[in-house]
């Protein structure tokens, strides 16, 4: 399928959408390509909020978005690598049988597939700005990405693939 469809499946039916990425095999490309791709609409995301900021506090906008540029497409993939690292070690301690490349994938697939609410709270953040809207968006993605994360983690921790 294609990862559009597969997003949009994701919000209906997380678990078969997991599986069928895992039981496609590892491959570390795939992993980085979902992994980048979340990173540059995360970079994107960015662009209203930043571009208020510049407007508002009269600062220079080409330097936000280096800034934005520098963490989202160099730092945070280091980052989220880690994370996904992180909770494999943790559900081994839980008793987890998988492997790696199935606690990256359960991560990266999840950032991916809860990005449509990543932009909605980077528009929220430019067009309305600070307030309960934003922090609802906000509150939403976490709780999206959350359920997506879990349920992928489980499965991959259950396989040994």
């Amino acid at each position: 399928m294609a990862v559009t469809t597969d997003i949009a499946a994701m919000y209906r039916r997380p678990r078969p959408v997991v599986a069928r990425l895992l039981d496609m095999g590892p491959r570390e490309d795939r992993a980085l390509v979902f992994l980048m791709l979340f990173c540059a609409l995360g970079f994107v995301a960015q662009l209203p909020r930043l571009s208020r900021e510049a407007y508002l506090q009269e600062q220079e906008l080409n330097m936000l978005m280096g800034g934005a540029l520098l963490g989202w497409v160099f730092l945070a993939p280091l980052m989220f690598y880690g994370i996904a690292a992180l909770s494999h070690l943790v559900a081994k301690i839980f008793g987890g049988k998988g492997q790696w490349y199935g606690a990256r994938i359960a991560l990266f697939w999840a950032l991916l597939a809860s990005a449509p609410l990543m932009l909605l709270h980077g528009l929220v953040a430019g067009f309305i700005g600070p307030g309960a809207a934003q922090t609802l968006v906000g509150v939403l993605w976490l709780a999206v990405l959350g359920w997506f994360w879990f349920t992928g983690l489980r499965l991959a921790e259950r396989s040994v693939t």
